[in-house]
């Protein structure tokens, strides 16, 4: 194997100059024409020769304010050094591996095949990304733990005598900061007031249902629990299905087949994108969170209609997210929402990782933005973040909700979710709402914000490069070079910090990084260890690609001197 610390030891080298005059600004560059298949983004360079100083070292921001609160539109720009290595190490890793694979095959071609005819399930080129460079990580990722996903939680150890090919569990376990569970409010552990009505759920309708919604698997809890989250996120009526990624896949097929039009953003989640794929419509992309690209791709569209016969399109949905999971950022739902009623284009809002953990009462995008639910058409959530429990919902008109109940395979075909998962989650929005007689509620919303908005400002007073909005709990710190994401996260484990990390082919191959959930359950001291590990380890690593901002008692040195 390729020794991965060389890899770190040429890209730290060169992340420390983010002042050079030459920098790569990368943004997602998406297509507006082609197959459904299509529907990805793609890593744009464009080169820049702008000069940076001291107050301009930071990634052009644009601040644009929705009802009362501002957020940034920020384009990524990556130093022109760091850009270099990171294309050096990943083109070294596949020459590598290219040379592993040559010298497996001559051995290969030795050895009697035991296929007995049949064609190899795994070809090299298909799962290379895998063998060569997951496997050399893989105990980066997967990590299981041995407790309840609070703010701290139990770390299996594992060990490899393969070099990561297999891991084996040991009985060793690391108590860890857990920085990488959804969840929010804090709700995954033990609660005073959920946790005994899950229990007694449990004992009156057991663990599973064994039987779809439209046989034997509709309870008395799941009727409750679709009143609740139809009132809770402010529609008529409301599905709840058992999976959160099928809410999508399965419903979307559903809502629009051959002759009409999803447009949607360029980073939706992999399950809108199966969703769409196959529903059989013709997909089109727009620019991530750009509403006047969303705006000329529905005019173009509609201008020209259905491909080859240009006949009016049958329907139109436009898909987006609240809060977008892999970059932290808040959806521009006004100037959509705006924009779709323009052109009557119905709008398909995902709420996964904003209902609960956004909004003054936990209602999410619509009620941050000041957005009527009314302009929303189509409301999807799931509720595995802000409520620790399982499954999905979409919420609509009554009639929209009537017929996804007779044509969602979801509903039809699949287990009804869980009845103690579904007391969970009708308890969890008591205790938001304040219907437990308590105002916990109202503190776990407040202790989110806080806990986000906090831990976001000193990441960037240290220098690091991180994305999204303020409010959002989901904060991305970008790391780029492949060997940086197994050093970062080992560095971390081995402080007792939990971390994920992510990189190609979840995001664009120059943009990998590492994703920080925060939830309400944190301490003040909870994130200052998680800061103070953070800040070691990227220095170590050298993430820091913006200089950090100079600490109080160095401000006033410095006046003291000039004086």
């Amino acid at each position: 194997m390729f020794p991965s610390s060389l890899l770190v030891h040429i890209s730290c080298r060169c992340s420390r100059r983010s002042f050079s005059s030459t920098t790569l600004a990368v943004s997602q560059q998406v297509k507006t024409t082609g197959s459904p298949s299509k529907i990805t983004s793609f890593p744009f360079l464009s080169l820049s020769s702008r000069r940076r100083c001291a107050s301009d070292f930071r990634s052009p921001i644009n601040f644009v304010t929705q009802g009362n609160n501002t957020y940034s539109e920020k384009m990524i720009t990556i130093p022109y050094l760091t850009a270099l290595t990171t294309y050096f190490s990943y083109g070294l890793l596949f020459a590598f591996g290219q040379l592993r694979d040559f010298f497996r095959n001559l051995v290969d071609w030795w050895k009697a095949s035991n296929l007995q005819g049949y064609a190899p399930i795994c070809l090299g080129l298909e799962d290379f990304y895998i063998r060569r460079l997951y496997l050399r990580i893989q105990d980066c990722f997967g990590r299981p733990i041995s407790s309840p996903p609070d703010a701290w939680f139990d770390v299996v150890e594992r060990v490899s005598n393969d070099n990561n090919k297999t891991l084996k569990r040991t009985t060793k376990v690391s108590r860890c900061l857990n920085l990488g569970s959804y969840n929010y409010l804090g709700f995954a552990a033990a609660d005073e007031y959920c946790t005994p009505r899950v229990i007694q759920s449990l004992k009156k309708y057991f663990a599973s249902t064994c039987s779809t919604r439209v046989e034997g698997g509709t309870t008395a809890l799941h009727s409750e629990l679709e009143e609740v989250v139809a009132d809770f996120v402010g529609k008529p009526a409301a599905l709840v299905t058992g999976m959160g990624y099928v809410t999508n896949s399965a419903i979307l097929p559903v809502l629009i087949g051959k002759g009409g039009l999803i447009i949607s953003d360029s980073l939706n989640h992999n399950s809108i994108v199966n969703g769409a794929r196959g529903s059989g419509a013709t997909i089109r992309v727009f620019q991530h969170n750009t509403p006047s690209h969303l705006e000329r791709v529905l005019r173009e569209h509609i201008a020209d209609g259905q491909p080859r016969t240009h006949r009016p399109w049958k329907k139109i949905i436009v898909v987006v997210e609240g809060i977008y999971s892999m970059e932290g950022e808040i959806c521009k739902l006004p100037e959509i929402v705006s924009i779709c009623k323009k052109y009557k284009a119905y709008v398909y809002l995902d709420e996964a990782h904003s209902i609960g953990a956004v909004g003054k009462t936990g209602r999410g995008v619509c009620e941050l933005l000041g957005v009527d639910t009314a302009d929303v058409d189509i409301m999807m959530g799931t509720f595995t973040k802000s409520f620790g429990s399982c499954g999905g919902y979409i919420a609509g008109s009554k009639e929209l909700i009537q017929y996804l109940k007779y044509t969602c395979p979801a509903h039809l075909y699949a287990t009804s979710i869980s009845p103690p998962a579904a007391q969970q989650i009708i308890s969890s929005i008591k205790v938001i709402l304040g219907e437990d007689g308590s105002s916990r509620g109202a503190q776990k919303l407040a202790q989110i914000r806080a806990n986000s908005n906090y831990f976001r400002s000193e990441l960037q007073k240290m220098g690091f490069e991180v994305l999204g909005d303020n409010d959002s709990p989901v904060m991305p710190i970008m790391l780029y070079n492949p060997a940086k994401i197994p050093a970062f996260s080992r560095e971390c484990l081995k402080r007792n910090v939990a971390v994920v990390t992510v990189a190609f082919p979840a995001t664009p191959l120059l943009l990998a990084r590492a994703r920080i959930c925060i939830s309400a359950a944190h301490t003040r001291e909870d994130m200052v260890k998680a800061l103070e590990v953070i800040s070691r380890v990227g220095d170590m690593v050298g993430i820091k690609y913006f200089p950090a901002e100079p600490k109080k008692s160095q401000l006033e040195e410095g006046r003291v001197k000039v004086e």
